[in-house]
């Protein structure tokens, strides 16, 4: 990977590179279905340019595109257009078959997209889904996007977090088995994450004093010890340290109660002990609308809140309303910083 740099977006207009995921799925569908409309940024897909032309061929789209090269001015995208880095497929693509061969392809416009914003080329990196079990058939260890992309940055601890319009929800733990969950949650990785959270949420989210509510592991937050003792010898030692040290932290808090209406209120994101504790909430809120972001990262990633939805591939039915969140965040996030 590159070293890392600073990009320039002294002019206004941010460059981001979308990898359009599984070959197989609606990535490809969706990343077109977004270059129907205009961009104050230039939308760079990292994709075999043959499947791109064969999927709006296919969905009936009209799409001019247009080959991108290292040291062009930065172009706002019009309506229609869609810049593009050929990355060849390792074999012939049949929406909705899955190909373990493939998987090296989609690995390859993640390190490619990665390298470009590493350089200061790109200012921000938009990813569309992939298949994780695919990647795990073809032989490479792969457990998500999230900590796929701390690797290539040698990034040691990130955080996902999921946005639906003002609900924001990180995760202290990500794609572990729920067994696991207890051991993985430790004084040292909740106040690294915490910090990385407060961090984003000011120079990403433009949040001056960003307040966290923080839900328990057990249920009822332990109930006081008798049903789970996490909170009294984790989570709450490391809240008092970090609100010593001027951080606005709520919690422990039940999980069934703490996304009612007058905490909501008080809250700017939360933090939730594990993956299927806290995004149930937001992608009720905000299915198909949501944006995953990883913070921490030395670059910034938004990506759709959904996977590859295999049946929809080539349709005409999949729903691009997530990409669009996830671009239109990624906009965002690069003019705040």
């Amino acid at each position: 990977m590159s070293q890392l740099s600073v990009p320039d977006t002294s002019r206004g207009i941010p460059r981001l590179v979308i990898t359009a995921g599984e070959p197989a799925g609606i990535g490809p569908d969706v990343v077109l279905m977004a270059s129907q409309q205009a961009w104050p940024a230039q939308l760079v897909c990292i994709a075999d340019v043959n499947l791109l032309k064969n999927r709006a061929e296919a969905l009936g789209l009209a799409v001019n595109f247009k080959p991108y090269t290292a040291g062009q001015p930065v172009q706002s995208c019009a309506a229609g257009e869609l810049y593009t880095i050929h990355v060849p497929l390792g074999a012939e693509v049949a929406p909705g078959t899955l190909n373990p061969i493939n998987s090296t392809y989609v690995l390859a416009t993640l390190n490619l997209a990665v390298d470009l914003c590493a350089s200061g080329e790109a200012h921000a990196l938009v990813t569309a889904p992939v298949q994780k079990s695919v990647i795990n058939e073809a032989g490479v260890p792969f457990s998500g996007h999230t900590e796929f992309l701390a690797e290539l940055t040698q990034t040691e601890h990130v955080v996902m977090m999921l946005a639906a319009a003002d609900l924001r929800v990180a995760l202290a733990t990500t794609h572990l088995p729920l067994k696991d969950v207890a051991a993985a949650i430790t004084p040292t990785s909740l106040e690294r994450t915490l910090t990385i959270m407060a961090s984003d949420l000011r120079t990403k989210f433009g949040i001056e004093a960003p307040r966290i509510t923080v839900l328990g592991l057990n249920p009822h937050a332990g109930e006081s010890g008798h049903l789970g003792t996490e909170e009294q010898t984790i989570i709450e030692p490391v809240l008092e340290k970090l609100r010593a040290q001027g951080m606005a932290l709520t919690g422990p808090l039940p999980a069934d109660t703490a996304f009612s209406g007058e905490v909501r209120a008080t809250t700017d994101a939360y933090l939730a002990m594990y993956h299927d504790q806290g995004l149930p909430v937001l992608k009720y809120a905000g299915f198909g609308e949501a944006v995953n972001i990883t913070l921490g990262l030395p670059i910034i990633r938004t990506s759709v809140d959904h996977g590859t939805a295999l049946p929809l591939a080539a349709t005409g039915q999949a729903n691009a309303g997530s990409l669009l969140a996830a671009i239109r965040q990624s906009i965002d996030c690069c003019n705040r910083r």
